[in-house]
């Protein structure tokens, strides 16, 4: 319990030294979905604005163990590149769910990069195969980065293959790939770089002009594509490859204007998931795909992750009186 006025502020460079694994992101997130299910954590579909090009958007969701309330806001401005800023920037409010009483302010962007690549590792662990060892890249920014990370960690991968838009994040990319003992090729085009992959995660950046260029159907038989991007970079007509697809919230995704896929396309969505309702992969030919927007859980389980963490460790700034 923190007194009034008193907070904690987490720095990007702050949560990077906490030490948090990939693994117990993982955990973090099922303990959450698991106890939604008991009735004892709660969250709202997220909210979006639109105005422009900017991307705004909201998630809201708390629970009583751990005893947090998080309210994550970001922006996306893909003219932030002209200022030298990121396209994304967001922040975490945490609040104590029985008191309202504040405890942290935790820098957005580290959250969403680790919740957004661990909410695919919940996703894979169900519907890849345990022994991809190729993975594929459609999009080398931040995103795929963490996804690097993650999976890197969870499955015997041996080679990366990157395809994206900006040559400077492809480089960094296979970098990132060659540092942790893989092969790394910069393919010269979507279809090379998802043909023969066991793993494909697709982390666009959304802007105006985008137009669909990968097709479902380049995905050899036993695929698993984890789609970040809202699948905008790929097929609509393709999407049918896919044996099974997996969404984040059937209820949040039942009031969004457009919908991620073909709802007659889509099995269930994460939670059904996890708690076993709906089925995973059911064999090694399967062509599975998860495909999300954001769950305001993995906000939550990753921002109350790392306060529980910088607490333990008497990290962070403190702010207040």
């Amino acid at each position: 319990m923190t007194e009034t006025g008193n907070f904690l502020y987490l720095s990007e460079d702050t949560l990077e030294g906490l030490g948090v694994t990939w693994p117990e992101s993982v955990a973090a997130i099922e303990r959450l979905i698991e106890g939604h299910a008991q009735g004892k954590v709660w969250y709202a579909p997220k909210a979006v604005i639109q105005p422009d090009a900017r991307y705004m958007m909201a998630t809201l969701a708390a629970a009583d163990d751990p005893p947090i309330l998080a309210v994550k806001s970001l922006l996306l401005n893909p003219r932030n590149s002209e200022r030298g800023l990121k396209q994304i920037n967001a922040l975490v409010t945490l609040l104590d769910s029985t008191t309202g009483l504040p405890l942290a302010v935790i820098d957005g962007n580290w959250v969403t990069a680790v919740r957004t690549a661990a909410l695919s590792a919940v996703a894979a662990k169900r519907l890849a195969r345990p022994s991809s060892a190729v993975a594929a890249f459609i999009g080398c920014g931040v995103q795929a980065t963490s996804h690097l990370q993650a999976f890197a960690e969870l499955y015997p991968l041996r080679e990366i293959r990157a395809f994206g838009r900006g040559r400077a994040n492809i480089d960094a990319l296979c970098k990132a790939g060659e540092e942790l003992g893989l092969a790394a090729i910069a393919s010269p085009a979507a279809r090379d770089a998802v043909a023969g992959a066991d793993i494909v995660i697709s982390t666009v950046t959304l802007s105006a002009d985008l137009a669909p260029f990968v097709d479902a159907g380049w995905l050899k038989p036993g695929a698993f594509a984890a789609i970040t991007d809202f699948a905008v970079p790929w097929h609509a007509a393709g999407m049918a490859t896919f044996d099974r697809i997996i969404i984040d919230d059937m209820e949040q995704e039942a009031g969004m204007e457009s919908p991620l896929v073909e709802p007659d396309l889509v099995a269930g969505d994460l939670s059904g998931l996890v708690l076993g309702e709906v089925a995973g992969r059911s064999n090694d030919a399967e062509r599975t795909a998860f495909i999300f927007r954001a769950h305001p859980l993995g906000d939550l389980a990753l921002a109350a992750l790392a306060y529980q963490k910088a607490a333990q460790q008497s990290l962070g700034t403190p702010i207040g009186a």
